[in-house]
């Protein structure tokens, strides 16, 4: 059978009447804005400020940085594909998306787990905790975060180099690995099957550290007898389970769920939801739930009105 090379990839996105696509579009341009604005915020209150010098906060601007590279690497994409009702990317083009994005979501997933951790030492062993919890020990957990999430992409590159595309439109506003795989030439059981293999273990393992973590800090609260005590307690790490509920939330439904069969809007719906979404509540949530953040946003804003430099 003759075989023409794709060079180029389709992608369909959301298919909705035009009206709707620019409302779409102004929706989603400002979330993109918002993003960039939140999380660029918290990475420099972290740095402006000395109170802010403090393991949980230095795992938080990384977390910012991760969104800020996550949501960069979608929204434009995505803005582009809205506003003309689809959009045409290069196959490399498309399989870079895919790299940097599983990239950026694999450190988050690791950096959620370290925060995590974190928490717990500051709660659980707080006498031990600036002995073990040291800027050395950070430094080699951020560094080690980015490194461990290049692997999967090792891993996938060589599996999605060799595919032999015979398709070349996706149902989908950006170049993710199950709708890439939809436009293989030949079966790809093994590729659904590496993927699922590998998956599944590496999330079930964060998610039971984390679940781990969680249940020692709230046997360990429920403990403290002021409720003074319970109260701030909890609430430095309130803000952290939240978004970790939402994140691994959207990633379990969309990737662990069964699909086959049905269609991918329900999975384009929720990929919105940890692609663009997240990103932009995370400094929502650490700013309103946070009173070292709060206080501090309130000085930087007073400053910035006076024009004077912290």
């Amino acid at each position: 059978m003759n075989q023409t090379k794709v060079v180029e990839i389709l992608l369909l996105g959301f298919q909705n009447p035009k009206r709707l696509n620019y409302f779409l579009f102004v929706l989603f341009l400002v979330i993109y804005i918002l993003t960039l604005l939140g999380n660029l915020l918290i990475i420099i209150l972290v740095a402006k400020f000395q109170r802010l010098k403090s393991p949980m906060y230095f795992f938080l601007t990384q977390l910012s940085v991760c969104d800020i590279l996550l949501t960069t690497n979608i929204s434009p994409n995505l803005l582009h594909v809205i506003i003309n009702g689809g959009s045409t990317i290069s196959l490399a083009g498309c399989i870079t998306q895919f790299y940097f994005f599983c990239v950026t979501e694999t450190t988050e997933c690791f950096l959620l787990t370290m925060m995590s951790y974190d928490r717990y030492l500051a709660i659980c062993r707080p006498l031990h905790y600036t002995s073990i919890m040291s800027f050395r020990l950070c430094f080699q957990l951020i560094l080690s975060s980015w490194l461990l999430a290049c692997i999967p992409t090792f891993t996938f590159a060589p599996m999605v180099s060799v595919i032999q595309f015979c398709g070349h439109v996706i149902d989908h506003y950006f170049c993710d690995f199950a709708p890439l795989l939809e436009l293989s030439c030949t079966k790809h059981t093994l590729f659904e099957l590496a993927d699922f293999v590998s998956g599944i273990p590496f999330i079930a393992a964060h998610v039971v550290f984390i679940a781990f973590t969680y249940v020692s800090i709230l046997i360990t609260i429920r403990k403290i007898t002021s409720s003074t005590g319970r109260q701030k307690a909890f609430s430095t790490c309130s803000s952290h389970l939240t978004v970790v509920c939402s994140f691994y939330g959207t990633v379990i439904a969309v990737y662990l769920a069964p699909s086959k069969g049905e269609s991918f809007d329900t999975n384009k719906e929720l990929s919105l939801l940890y692609t663009v979404l997240c990103p932009f509540f995370n400094p929502i949530i650490y700013s309103l739930r946070n009173q070292d953040i709060k206080s501090l946003l309130n000085k930087f804003i007073v400053i910035r009105k006076k024009g004077l430099t912290p």
